[in-house]
């Protein structure tokens, strides 16, 4: 009877947890269409990029286009959260080359559209308020972390950011043709983020109080990727937001987000190893009540610790898969590389066998030249021979006629000259 009540009352609080209510104001995309049909805004929401606004179609907000890179864009709630309990439900998705670079920012911060816009993490200042990073940290295939400031902290200034994060977990998200889930979840008592459907990390040290806006940016790197963004769902589980009627005497820690430090000044995220029953002695338990609170409470530790290493195991494999993806795509690069190695190899036997060829032909071509000049050398020194000859044997008669002819002259001018004389000194005859 007492086991019938109990499970009763288990079903009951399982069926009152289970009812939630969506916050129109704070949600878009729940629906068939993000902005109405003829308009290019999403009501209740304003959208800020830099230097482009974000592109709004039917059924997402493109924040970073696919070209150019650099880009930023943002898209923020008008009003803020007023409810303890709440869960924000996001699907976006990412495409990009394969080296391409850039981060997704999910904000709940106090009048984030004017101190946040569409800065990411690393370029915001002094916010107030509750940040989710998800990127290729540390060259991760990629990485959601989260970073609470109570507008203290310069991110913009400070020099290691990545320092700042109080939680984290790997997932894949780049280029996965479908959009990827992430779900908040914040209560009284606990912090928790889900991964596509998978636990990414919770904790009772953080506490976000009401007033604060939700929304979304993202920022491209030179290589960009492309971040779009499909929906944000914002449900709470009362019907009517829940005022906090004690905001006005509180002071002003108790309405800024917090988290409780550890010894070493990093903040402590809650172990799932830490609540372990501690053993008792049986006969401390003298009633059955006590037995059954007893086996509850362990059966209850014990499902606790096995969903954990389920949890630990789903992304162990999730992690396992994008390993493997990274080195299948290292391997097909390597052989890639392996094919080029094997042309250039190919090359080199090319041009060995080109040297030789070349080398055969300069060693014909000499042989081919010493022939040749044998050949004309041997036809000049036979014609030169014939050719002296011949002027040899027309030489000699041509001197000797030439000779006469000299002679003969000469004798012809000096008779002719004796005879000139002659007349001129012989004496004249008068009449």
């Amino acid at each position: 009877m007492r086991l019938t009540s109990s499970y009763a009352l288990l079903a009951a609080s399982l069926a009152q947890a289970q009812t939630q209510y969506l916050v129109n104001e704070l949600s878009f995309g729940h629906s068939h269409r993000i902005s109405p049909e003829g308009t290019q805004s999403i009501p209740n929401f304003s959208l800020q990029g830099r230097p482009n606004v974000p592109e709004l179609l039917s059924d997402k907000v493109i924040l970073t286009p696919v070209a150019p890179g650099n880009q930023r864009g943002a898209v923020w709630a008008d009003k803020s959260l007023q409810n303890q309990n709440w869960i924000a439900d996001v699907e976006f998705r990412a495409n990009g080359p394969e080296r391409a670079g850039g981060n997704l920012n999910i904000w709940l911060v106090r009048d984030g559209a004017h101190v946040v816009g569409s800065d990411s993490v690393y370029s915001a200042g002094k916010f107030e308020g509750l940040g989710l990073v998800i990127d290729q940290h540390s060259g991760s295939g990629g990485m959601l972390r989260g970073f609470l400031n109570d507008g203290t902290t310069d991110y913009k200034n400070n020099h290691n950011v990545d320092s700042l994060a109080f939680a984290q977990c790997s997932f894949t998200y780049r280029n996965l043709g479908r959009p990827t889930q992430i779900k908040l979840r914040h209560t009284e008592s606990k912090f928790s983020v889900e991964v596509a459907g998978r636990h990414c990390f919770d904790t009772d040290k953080v506490r976000i109080p009401s007033g604060y806006n939700f929304g979304i940016s993202a920022a491209s790197a030179d290589n960009p990727d492309s971040f779009e963004v499909f929906k944000l769902a914002v449900l709470t589980t009362n019907e009517t937001p829940q005022q906090d009627s004690n905001n006005n005497g509180n002071n002003n820690n108790n309405n800024k987000p917090r988290m409780n430090f550890g010894r070493s000044g990093q903040s402590a995220i809650e172990d799932p190893y830490d609540n372990v029953i501690p053993d008792q002695e049986a006969e401390k338990i003298t009633s059955s009540k006590e037995q059954f609170a007893d086996l509850h409470n362990r059966l209850q530790s014990i499902n606790h610790h096995l969903s954990t290493i389920f949890r630990s195991i789903g992304q162990n494999a999730g992690v396992g898969e994008q390993r493997h993806s990274e080195l299948s795509s290292m391997v097909g690069e390597l052989r890639s590389l392996m094919g080029r190695l094997e042309k250039v190899d190919v090359m080199e036997g090319r041009l060995r066998d080109i040297e030789t060829e070349m080398r055969g032909l300069r060693t014909e071509m000499a042989g081919r030249l010493r022939d040749s000049e044998n050949a004309i050398k041997y036809h000049v020194n036979d014609k030169h021979e014939s050719l002296a000859e011949n002027v040899k044997s027309h030489a000699k008669s041509g001197h000797n006629r030439l000779l006469w002819v000299v002679i003969g002259s000469q004798l012809v001018l000096v008779a002719g000259f004796t005879y000139y004389k002659r007349k001129k000194t012989s004496p004249k005859k008068y009449l």
